[in-house]
């Protein structure tokens, strides 16, 4: 039998003494049964393999440019320690730059990052633009080490201000409103607003939460955006709602109404269909967001006069010393709990000032 060679292939004999082939840089596999080795269609497919290499190898990052340390930073520890939201964010950032992923390290300067900056403004908006800001700060923090960069060019950049004429994003719920959202909510979805509303957890973290993580009356857990962690008491008002929530098997708190864990995709679909009908029948204003519930959280204990200490512990935010955060741990749930009290007790005083919802009708 004549010896076939192919330039980048492997072609061997496995122990059974059936013939192999595989191209060398990406494994991929010529099937030889339909391909028989050394026909014309098996160096046909063996072209069509060595060409679409070639096609990946010419896209892929450059060592030296803008692509290659954006690609570096991507193979570090602390991007694989981010929160998947994060990821996401900061992919679809680097698919934003790609067109320019070939310029020169060398060429990268302050200017030219603010002018990146301003174009992201103009194209994707201010609040991305600045995403695309940090992101390439982050990007150039883990290069300098490496010797891929000489500093951060990022840092001199002045983020873009929010446009007076916007409003905030995840705006806190009036009394009525939240009042409103409970009385129509299906039971499998009045529990999870009820979570949410008594406990500022992320929307996200809430679908998530396990029974094994409920110790006693007290919510045991971490934030998935920041790792730090959180200890919620449970209040009669949400011990209430989960009694009434609908009985189900699944291993997490909340569930959907066939009984199985909530993703947050699913979820926030229902929700965004419940909204419309409620903003159809002007029951509440436009910009209800679930995540506008931590923030109705906050907004609600501090205009009770707590401190930002106490109602960051509850919300589970970063502080700037980590030293601290070791050092509370061990009474964060008691501590909490006096939180938690002062919230049961506002939206208790609150919602004895409104009125039932009756849907007005315009002349």
């Amino acid at each position: 039998m004549t010896l076939i060679r192919v330039k980048g292939f492997k072609i061997f004999k496995d122990r059974h003494g059936k013939p192999r082939c595989y191209h060398r840089v990406t494994g991929h596999k010529i099937d030889l049964e339909k391909t028989p080795l050394g026909s014309a269609e098996f160096f046909s497919e063996c072209a069509n393999i060595a060409a679409i290499a070639e096609a990946r190898k010419a896209q892929a990052p450059k060592p030296g440019t803008l692509g290659g340390i954006i690609s570096a930073y991507f193979e570090t520890e602390h991007f694989g320690n981010l929160a998947d939201a994060t990821k996401r964010d900061y992919r679809q950032c680097s698919n934003f730059l790609h067109p320019i992923c070939d310029t020169p390290v060398s060429a990268i300067t302050t200017p030219l990052v603010s002018g990146i900056h301003d174009k992201a403004a103009g194209k994707i908006g201010w609040r991305r633009a600045n995403m695309v800001r940090t992101f390439l700060s982050q990007v150039f923090r883990y290069a300098i080490p490496k010797g891929l960069i000489d500093r951060d060019y990022a840092a001199g950049v002045i983020p873009k201000p929010r446009p007076k004429d916007r409003p905030y994003a995840n705006r806190p719920w009036t009394v009525e409103e939240r009042a409103v959202v409970l009385d129509r909510a299906a039971p499998h979805v009045r529990v999870v607003i009820a979570l949410i509303m008594n406990t500022g957890l992320d929307p996200s973290d809430a679908l998530k939460l396990t029974r094994r993580q409920i110790d006693g009356n007290t919510i045991w857990g971490f934030r998935g955006k920041t790792g730090e962690e959180v200890a919620i008491p449970i209040g009669p008002t949400l011990q209430k709602a989960l009694d009434a929530a609908p009985a189900h098997d699944s291993v997490t708190i909340l569930a959907t109404s066939s009984g199985k864990p909530w993703t947050y995709n699913g979820f926030s679909t229902v929700w965004h269909r419940f909204k419309k009908k409620l903003e159809a029948d002007e029951a509440v204003q436009s910009g209800l967001t679930l995540k506008g519930l931590r923030h109705t959280v906050a907004t609600t204990l501090r205009e009770a006069g707590l401190e930002e200490r106490q109602i960051a512990d509850l919300l589970g935010q970063k502080t700037p010393a980590m030293a601290r955060h070791y050092s509370r741990s061990a009474n964060l749930a008691e501590r909490n709990r006096e939180t938690m009290n002062t919230l049961e007790k506002e939206n208790e005083r609150r919602s004895q000032v409104v009125k039932p919802f009756v849907k007005t009708v315009k002349p």
